[in-house]
């Protein structure tokens, strides 16, 4: 039951993956067969072209992150399939969030691009390699996990195609050239910002043990083993470049010195950030002698030297936008977005919302309506429900639960600011789908809403929805989280909430699951305290006293006799617990008993 009690009491969905939607090309034919063990354990949609995937690998004993921009057409094309354009993070990076959408503009800039974006998440100091040894508790199996295991997952069920290219900054500009060399034809484009494209060479292995101690302690021994191991030269880009042959590459780098971005610092020709000038100063050098060596080969490559910068996220964005006229061509698309008009309901509504920008596509068609994408969101339309926007998270919560042809039918309304000021939701045919900066973005619907609603919605006792609803584990009944409790429905009792300290003892009871099962009523209040009743008894609560559970039979019918809590007994000060011969309940003012005998109230 631990994992079900994570969703009820709701947690950030930045740290916690939700409803999985898989959604499978075209044609599975193409993919590759699965990897046994590989699975999408589940997911998270930041908007309508934004998801996070939780994909269990088995070389490295764990799920791994991994985010997707879905391509431009990715909504109105839907049997369509596009080429993966790997991106790779840098030796800092995070076990939450790419680098790439934390300090550039990468989401916004692909919007209108057909590729699908895959940007692994975490493998700090990795290189996205194979390594001998664990170290910090990690098992790095990138280039198994990226070229093995990922590839089935993303053609056989996020319509992907086996077009692929890879970028990289930094450690993610050294693994793009070091993963597309050992993998020859797997990646059709290259492109390496800052990277570091020499490891094996004299000095080399001891400035990548620095960097790599430097970026949370790692031993780089246990990726390659020590300098003289043949592995650094097995995983050397320089070494390897004769295997690129017939891969559009694209290298660059800045020399050190202040440029655009930087702040000057006392020193002549210094930046400030002195670390990121060693850093772009030994990305130049290795990237000038893997060009040299490139055009030794006879292979083509573009190499930009520029005339300034540091080793900074500024200077790789613009990178990374320079590359897509290369990257595109490679990869088979178009670099520019076809034109498209507006017109109709659709183009009313979006000349009256300058937010929504240009259109990225036409209008296509949904089941039962109308659509088209924007940059600042979708407009879907229907004759019942007419034009309305829907956008950012909560497109993404849509689109998690089936879009227009889902449970939740087209939208009725645009995104509105609730009355509390504190978040945002869009009204539905059949439900909401409420967000908040803290919360997400989650639907409520039916009776869950119903009885939500009753209770005053978001300013009512349970606050928003914190997670998408769930089946219970025992396949009886559905639970939804809310900030300060949960609603639990099954066919028999309805929805009904459990909130506070009354959770927390259904909690140690095992929800459900236990001998309570599912609750019959939401928190009702009595004087100087509350109770909430379930199948199998009652929990009450004072402020004083706390929580406790009384299972419905003889103890809890003598003390309804007595008047319950407004009797000579007052509140329960226990659960009932066990005794020789049958079971007792202590009260504030004394005790009821049940053995053989009968039973006794003292």
């Amino acid at each position: 039951m631990a994992a079900f009690g994570l969703h009820a009491v709701g947690v950030h969905p930045a740290s916690s993956p939700g409803h999985v939607s898989p959604v499978l090309a075209a044609d599975q034919t193409a993919a590759p067969a699965p990897v046994p063990g590989v699975k999408v354990t589940n997911a998270f949609w930041y908007s309508d072209r934004r998801v996070a995937l939780w994909v269990h690998s088995p070389a490295m004993g764990t799920d791994i992150q991994v985010q997707i921009l879905l391509a431009r057409d990715w909504n109105s094309d839907p049997k369509a399939t596009f080429p993966q354009l790997y991106t790779l993070d840098g030796l800092r990076a995070q076990d939450d969030q790419s680098g790439w959408t934390i300090n550039t503009d990468i989401e916004n800039f692909y919007k209108d691009k057909n590729v699908n974006v895959v940007l692994p998440i975490g493998g700090e100091s990795s290189f996205y390699t194979d390594w001998q040894k664990p170290d910090n508790g990690k098992n790095y199996q990138w280039e198994t996990f990226l070229t093995k295991e990922l590839p089935p997952v993303l053609q056989g069920q996020w319509r992907s195609s086996d077009v692929r290219g890879v970028q990289g900054i930094s450690m993610g500009g050294s693994a793009a050239m070091m993963l597309a060399a050992r993998n020859p034809g797997f990646f059709k484009f290259v492109a390496s910002y800052s990277g570091i494209l020499q490891l094996s060479s004299f000095g080399m292995p001891q400035a990548v043990q620095f960097a790599m101690n430097d970026a949370g302690g790692y031993d780089s021994a246990k990726m390659f083993g020590p300098p003289t191991d043949p592995a650094w030269k097995a995983h050397d880009p320089y070494l390897l470049a004769a295997k690129l042959k017939g891969t559009s590459l694209y290298i660059s780098s800045g020399n050190g010195l202040p440029g655009q971005y930087d702040t000057p610092s006392d020193i002549p020709y210094l930046a400030t950030n002195y670390a990121g000038v060693g850093l772009e100063v030994l990305s130049r050098v290795t990237s000038q002698q893997f060009a040299t060596k490139l055009n030794q080969l006879g292979i083509a490559a573009q190499a930009i030297y520029r005339a300034s910068g540091t080793h900074t996220w500024e200077y790789w964005q613009f990178e990374m936008k320079q590359a897509w006229p290369q990257a595109a061509s490679a990869l088979g698309v178009a670099a520019d977005k076809p034109s498209c008009g507006i017109g109709g309901p659709i183009g009313a509504l979006a000349k009256a919302h300058s937010e929504l920008a240009e259109c990225l596509t036409p209008e296509y068609a949904v089941p039962g309506g109308r659509a088209q994408d924007f940059r600042g969101g979708r407009i879907i339309y229907s004759q019942a429900s007419g034009a309305h926007i829907v956008g950012g998270a909560i497109g993404g919560a849509y689109v998690a639960a089936g879009g227009p042809g889902g449970s939740l039918g087209f939208p009725v309304s645009n995104e509105t600011v609730t009355p509390d000021g504190k978040g945002r939701f869009n009204k539905f045919q059949n439900g909401y789908i409420y967000w908040t900066a803290t919360t997400g973005a989650h639907a409520v619907t039916g009776q869950i809403l119903d009885s939500w609603g009753k209770a005053g919605y978001e300013r009512g006792p349970l606050g928003y929805p914190t997670g998408d609803v769930i089946g219970t584990p025992n396949g009886k009944g559905q639970v939804q989280g809310f900030q300060i409790g949960a609603y639990w429905w099954n066919a028999a009792n309805g929805a009904n909430s459990v909130q506070g300290k009354i959770l927390d003892k259904y909690a140690s009871l095992d929800y459900e699951a236990g001998w309570l099962g599912f609750p019959t009523s939401s928190e009702i209040a009595l004087r100087g305290g509350a109770f909430n009743s379930f199948g199998g008894g009652n929990i009450y609560w004072t402020p004083t006293g706390g929580a406790f559970a009384i299972p419905a039979g003889p103890i809890f019918d003598a003390w309804g006799q007595t008047g319950y809590e407004n009797g000579k007994l007052g509140y329960p000060i226990s659960d009932q617990v066990q005794i020789p011969g049958g079971f007792r309940v202590n009260f504030q003012h004394g005790s009821i008993e049940s053995t053989g005998t009968g039973v006794v109230v003292r």
